[in-house]
């Protein structure tokens, strides 16, 4: 047995096994975002992963660290009356393209960590006003705390998010039920600070309403319209779920993809291509005087050992360098069945997990992240991906199709599966899989214009510039065929930066919201000014192009461009042995 099958088999499955079992009682919460050299002047930013898809360091000439709304007001007028840019920061920025960068040291951030409180809660309209730098852990923690009895009735999967940030995005649950699984579905008002000319005193509150005409701009609005200060939501009466997981073979993926979404409120899948398999969730709403103190801990956010998640990717690079495709799906076999064992995650009374279904109050199973809530350890432990440990390093594709395209979608995934399967171990984290969820049509001038099907693909990334991933070209032309040849919509806070090239095109309402245009960034996203494609050598290694030429991918390496092999209009950095 190799070093590298030795390492597939060993040290992953060794960090996972750790997690599952051992629940690390210390964690070092994740690193705030923005660093400064002197007090809160000459600043960087970046994200979770300490790196945007284009590899840049993000500067800024100051950060403010407003406490309350007064004090964001005075924050937003101080940079609008020295003519700064200005962006928003949240407290963990988890958001992968660079949508928390003013452009250099002229520009200021103004970070929302603080801004974390709830206002009011109404019981009796079932109305909820937090800050927008509320995370959303104790966010659904005070919404269904007695006596309010509430919950929110849909979110994303980690609740490391702020409330702020996942509303610029458009994150999601999964959900096309009722008015679907976006939360910006449920916002009803915002409070927004915004620059002004000196006669306001260069900054002004504008308060929106569940009928100002533009809450359908600001739902969704990559941060470009101003700071967002407080959030009104729409909740609903505190209810249960029941959750099962059901495994089955994907020889009628492409007829159920689009059907599994309607048969239940909360349904979403992981589909393990190299392994044919699809793990269905069965999820639905019970009511609340059903038996059941279920608890969601999703595996993959729990804390592990420092020592073991270095060492984790040093295998990592190692079987890059090395491992062949066939190998890595053997390895990637035992720890799905590790995960499954442990039903990913889900216990019946928080402790253990006893069979499915697993009831539980809704605020105990629509998320987690349980490496963000335990007691400082001094990094001996942390989260997979924390930057300051160099562990966990990957590219995160996420990508809507409409409902109505999705099983040719999934037809033609298939079809590039059929021609090597072992390839998908390589190309994409078997840890994971494809996670597909549903994103109802929304009003919202940037969120979803018509129901559509979420694919998620998470995959290795090195730290070294250009250099390639093993068979780079399948999620390459997955990636492609989901966004030129069925027209998706790449998710706002995910993706490399090719996925956004024309995007706004795509968006009905895009002309009503092109009014915003205060960042380089998203001036180049909205096709205002520029392109976020980046043309040079090996962009189409890093995701900053789709190649045209060989030069964009690695021909030192043996990785020349090349049509797809399914879809025939991608072009894709492949391998070429001699």
């Amino acid at each position: 047995m190799s070093q590298g099958q030795r390492g597939a088999i060993g040290i992953p499955l060794a960090v996972l096994s750790l997690a599952i079992l051992l629940h690390v009682a210390g964690c070092s919460p994740p690193p705030e975002p923005v660093v400064c050299t002197h007090g809160t002047s000459n600043c960087t930013v970046t994200n979770s992963f300490g790196s945007f898809p284009d590899r840049s360091t993000c500067r800024a000439g100051n950060v403010a660290y407003p406490r309350t709304e007064q004090e964001l007001v005075a924050a937003v007028a101080a940079a609008a009356a020295a003519k700064r840019k200005m962006k928003v920061a949240t407290k963990y920025s988890h958001s992968l393209p660079k949508l928390a960068c003013p452009g250099g040291l002229d520009g200021t951030i103004i970070s929302t960590a603080r801004l974390n409180r709830t206002v009011r809660v109404d019981v009796e309209s079932r109305l909820m006003t937090v800050e927008s730098g509320m995370v959303l852990r104790d966010l659904i923690e005070a919404a269904g705390a007695a006596p309010a009895g509430l919950s929110l009735p849909h979110s994303p999967y980690w609740y490391g998010l702020t409330i702020g940030g996942l509303l610029s995005t458009g994150a999601h649950g999964s959900s096309l039920w009722g008015k679907g699984g976006a939360v910006h579905e449920y916002v009803v008002g915002l409070r927004i600070v915004t620059p002004a000319p000196a006669s306001q005193g260069f900054a002004v509150v504008r308060e929106l309403g569940a009928h100002h005409p533009d809450l359908d701009a600001a739902k969704v609005s990559l941060g470009v319209l101003g700071v967002v200060s407080q959030v009104t939501l729409a909740l609903q009466p505190l209810f249960k779920r029941s959750v099962a997981f059901v495994k089955r073979d994907d020889s009628d993926l492409a007829d159920q993809v689009a059907a599994w979404g309607r048969l239940h409120e909360f349904a979403d899948m992981t589909w393990q291509p190299e392994q044919r398999k699809v793990i269905y969730r069965q999820d639905d709403r019970v009511d609340v005087s059903s038996p059941g103190n279920g608890l969601s801990d999703t595996l993959l956010a729990r804390s592990a050992p420092t020592l073991m998640l270095v060492d984790a990717r040093a295998e990592e690079r190692l079987q890059e360098n090395g491992t062949t495709a066939a190998d890595l799906c053997a390895a990637a076999r035992p720890l799905a069945d590790t995960v499954e064992r442990q039903a990913y995650g889900y216990t019946n009374d928080g402790v253990s997990f006893t069979g499915y279904p697993v009831v539980g109050y809704q605020h105990r199973i629509q998320a987690s992240g349980t490496c963000m809530d335990s007691p400082e350890d001094g990094l001996l432990s942390g989260c997979p991906w924390d930057r300051r440990i160099r562990g966990s390093f990957y590219y995160n594709s996420g990508f809507s199709v409409a409902l109505s395209k999705a099983p040719a979608f999934v037809s033609d995934m298939q079809r590039l599966r059929d021609l090597n399967p072992d390839i998908f171990c390589a190309g994409v984290d078997t840890r994971v899989g494809v996670l597909v969820r549903y994103v109802k049509a929304s009003s919202a001038y940037l969120g979803k214009p018509e129901d559509c099907v979420d694919f998620d693909i998470i995959y290795y990334r090195s730290r070294t510039y250009g250099m390639p991933r093993a068979h780079a070209d399948v999620v390459d032309e997955i990636e492609q065929m989901a966004l030129r040849k069925y027209g998706g919509l790449p998710h706002w806070g995910k993706n490399r930066n090719l996925a956004f090239s024309g995007v706004i095109t795509k968006y009905p309402g895009a002309g009503k919201f092109l009014r915003v245009k205060d960042s380089e960034w998203s001036d180049q996203v909205l096709g205002i000014n520029g392109s976020p494609d980046i043309v040079k050598e090996s962009c189409a290694v890093e995701g900053l192009c789709i190649c045209s030429e060989d030069s964009h991918c690695a021909p030192e390496r043996g990785y020349f461009c090349r049509p797809g092999k399914v879809y025939d209009e991608a072009r894709v950095c492949l391998f070429l042995q001699d």
